[in-house]
């Protein structure tokens, strides 16, 4: 199929093309695996018994497998991608044949045949083919980045920053944006687990708390009562007829009401005593063990340790107490971030069960978002994103000059909607300015466009940003 493509196009690689490093790299190392010389293991010298044939083709499908799946998923994509009055694309041939449900067939197939050769390894053995899988779509990440590009491109977004003129500031939300778990969840648990089981327990000179069994029950019902009310407060806001156009000052009249919300919950929390006697010293350690999202911190990390870049990240947050945000990002060696969120209060290194309100509801956001722009004492050109997944992160995401959902909140997703606001998977988003992009201009990235763009990872925001 290549050799056809490339006789069309009057070309004759073996005389006219050397083959690039980055394909020699990888093909080298096909030819290695299936050979049996994997790096850090021993060779298998003759393969005498069916097991160790069994278990050299595992490894070799291991090291195939990405590039199978990878370009079955890109043929795919290229496809949805072409007008239907584009046959004449240079391209055409291959999309066609990588998104040929032949083609797929035979990718789940090699998939298949994977998952049954791995069904006798020990876990030592199914380490050696994550590693060789992790290697191989590497490789393939490299052999697409030594490509030429012969036209000018709108990504990564810092493509072309100057720290001198550009400045980059990253505005992020946190729960479920960075965390896997809310952490009005992780708060309530520590203090279940560290109260009192009688009132035998509790020392006079120390603050009074709830038994544990009476605070889960206690929060049980608040959380209830939060869910509850927070689906009918969105309904409520709801437009009764869908938006055709995209307007922000009735979508910033209707989130006042959510805001009210939002501070009504957090004063019933408050009043239940429910976040009283917490230790500082507990808080900072349930922070250091809070599972973060894949690629979240890699992301941050690559932000700010880039000598090349001039950004700050901000992170935006409902969190009831900062304390909990700043040590799971200083376990990650991330105390260049800076936190913006509700604070605990203390008598000592214990909780009192009062919150300093600072960032409650989708208003106070805003503006935060908007005063940190303010307080920016710079003349230098700024680029905002804000990467958010919720109502409460709806007005910054659309503010920013690039406001990035995460994740698939439904009740987002509706009142974004109803609102007239477009939601566009990145992807498809980035074809379409490139498409439109034209050499010489700057790309037109503006806030307040209504539209917003959507992924599944951080590893889609970081290639988008950063690129590989």
């Amino acid at each position: 199929m290549h050799n056809s493509l490339v006789q069309e196009w009057g070309l004759d690689l073996a005389k006219e093309h050397g083959i690039n490093s980055a394909t020699v790299k990888y093909t080298e190392f096909l030819l290695a695996t299936a050979s049996g010389k994997i790096e850090g293991l021993k060779g298998p010298g003759k393969l005498a018994t069916p097991f160790e044939k069994t278990k050299i083709a595992a490894y070799t499908l291991g090291a195939m497998t990405p590039c199978m799946r990878l370009y079955a998923v890109l043929g795919k994509k290229f496809q949805e991608l072409l007008d239907s009055n584009e046959s004449t694309h240079p391209y055409n041939k291959w999309i066609d044949n990588y998104s040929s449900d032949g083609f797929q067939a035979t990718t789940l197939q090699t998939e298949d045949l994977l998952d049954k050769l791995s069904v006798s390894l020990t876990g030592e053995e199914l380490d050696v083919i994550e590693k060789l899988y992790y290697q191989a779509m590497k490789l393939e990440i490299d052999f697409f980045s030594a490509q030429p590009l012969f036209q000018p491109t709108i990504v990564p977004l810092t493509k072309g920053h100057k720290p001198a003129e550009d400045h980059l500031i990253v505005f992020s939300d946190f729960d479920l944006t960075c965390t896997v778990v809310d952490s009005s969840a992780i708060l309530a648990e520590i203090a279940i687990v560290t109260a009192p089981k009688s009132d035998q327990n509790q020392p006079e000179d120390q603050i009074v708390r709830m038994l544990s069994s009476d605070l889960r029950n206690t929060w049980g019902f608040l959380s209830k009562q939060y869910t509850e009310e927070y689906e009918q407060c969105i309904e409520s806001i709801m437009p009764s007829d869908r938006l055709n156009n995209f307007d922000y000052k009735e979508l910033s009249m209707a989130l006042e009401q959510l805001s009210k919300f939002e501070n009504t919950a957090n004063n019933r929390v408050i009043e239940s005593g429910v976040l009283k006697g917490i230790s500082l010293e507990d808080i900072k350690r349930a922070g250091e063990r809070l599972i973060l999202q894949d690629g979240c911190t890699n992301f941050f990390q690559s932000i700010v340790k880039n000598e090349n870049l001039n950004s700050n990240v901000h992170v935006l947050s409902y969190c009831w107490c900062g304390d909990l945000i700043r040590s799971a990002f200083s376990s990650a060696d991330l105390n260049e971030l800076n936190v913006h969120a509700n604070e605990f209060t203390y008598e000592g290194s214990v909780s009192t069960g009062e919150i300093v309100k600072k960032v409650e509801s989708p208003i106070d956001k805003v503006e935060a978002f908007r005063n940190i722009l303010k307080n920016c004492n710079d003349d230098k050109k700024k680029l905002t994103v804000y990467i958010g997944d919720s109502v409460g992160d709806l007005l910054c995401l659309l503010e920013a000059d690039v406001g990035i959902v995460i994740g698939s909140s439904s009740s987002l997703r509706s009142v974004g909607t109803q609102f007239g606001i477009s939601f566009v998977p990145l992807y498809s988003g980035l074809v379409k300015k490139q498409k439109e992009y034209v050499e010489g201009s700057t790309s037109n990235w503006k806030g307040l466009s209504g539209i917003l763009y959507t992924v599944s990872s951080w590893a889609e925001v970081h290639a988008f940003i950063l690129g590989c």
